[in-house]
């Protein structure tokens, strides 16, 4: 047991639980499966973009995409339009939304590399970018998904999401790539320091490009599968995932100053944020006071995990 709570993403999994047994409590036991079902499936999305930006914030200091809410809007948009509502064009659907994430990673990090400014600074400005293309190309778009397309991703096995499964197989591949390859090693050695990581070989440039295109194209398939889900793209679809995807990261238990990442945290923070907020809705509580607990939750995780020791952002 001290071994198992030793581990700085298992508070994640103890915050969850505890939520759920105060809505169990509140509701009386009514609903509860439903509940953590719902959960579930809801908590896969973030998990999905949380994992991107767990990559892209394990580089060091100041490294986060902001783009990620106009990166999903976009990429489901231009699924549902490639789809165009026909079984036979899925895959090409999903390649689509594939690429178009991709695209946008590379934009971020060529506006990092070549204008020399800051990641949080380009992101943002790309996201501006991306969210006028998004509305100029998705706005009032009334495309369908494939019904096949829509059923796989509200399946249900045994009453448990499909996709929540798949997402579970996806976190622990790539926990396998960010331990256990060259590329996940040198993640964690430019977060931990990009000198040192220089003078030892490691191509930082390189490493910096793929990672930020990984998020990108997570956040494509993302946008794809909410499209999916909610049996239709909006421009707004991806907007609640700025706040989350860091959220789950912080809370997750990986280091905000880089070099450290917990994927088995990303689960855990993800259904803990889900079960919260579906706890305060029950209890009515308005968007705006869900937003600032969500806020002061972020704070106070990177409070508690702060070593407050400096580190080498060269």
């Amino acid at each position: 047991m001290k071994f198992i709570f030793a581990k700085p993403w298992i508070w994640s999994f103890v915050s969850a639980g505890t939520v759920w047994l105060v809505a169990v409590a509140v509701t009386r036991g009514s609903g509860a499966d439903s509940m953590l079902t719902g959960a579930l499936a809801m908590a896969t999305f973030t998990v999905v973009v949380g994992v991107g930006q767990m990559f892209v914030i394990a580089l060091g200091p100041g490294n986060i995409d902001l783009s990620l809410p106009a990166n999903i809007g976009l990429a489901s948009a231009v699924a549902m339009t490639v789809m165009n509502g026909n079984d036979s064009l899925v895959g090409l659907g999903l390649l689509a939304a594939l690429g178009c994430g991709l695209l946008v990673g590379l934009a971020n990090y060529l506006l990092i590399w070549a204008l020399r400014i800051p990641p949080i600074i380009a992101t943002l400005s790309s996201s501006f970018i991306i969210q006028s293309i998004d509305i100029s190309y998705g706005r009032g778009l009334q495309i369908k998904p494939p019904p096949a397309f829509a059923d796989f991703a509200n399946l249900r096995f045994l009453d448990v999401p499909v996709l929540a499964v798949l997402a579970m197989l996806f976190a622990a591949l790539a926990a396998i790539v960010l331990q256990r390859t060259v590329y996940g090693r040198w993640v964690l050695a430019v977060g931990q320091n990009m000198r040192a990581a220089r003078f030892a070989g490691v191509r930082v440039g390189w490493t910096r490009l793929a990672t930020y295109m990984l998020c990108g194209a997570l956040g494509g398939i993302d946008g794809a599968l909410l499209a999916g889900y909610f049996r239709g793209a909006t421009v707004d679809i991806g907007n609640e995932y700025l706040l989350s995807s860091i959220a789950v990261v912080v809370i997750g238990g990986s280091s905000v100053a880089g070099g450290k990442a917990n994927l088995p945290g990303i689960w855990g923070a993800a259904l803990f944020l889900v079960l919260l907020l579906t706890m305060l809705n029950t209890f009515g509580v308005s968007a705006g006071v869900r937003l600032l607990l969500t806020g002061i939750i972020i704070v106070a995780a990177i409070a508690v995990a702060s070593d407050g020791r400096p580190r080498d952002v060269a």
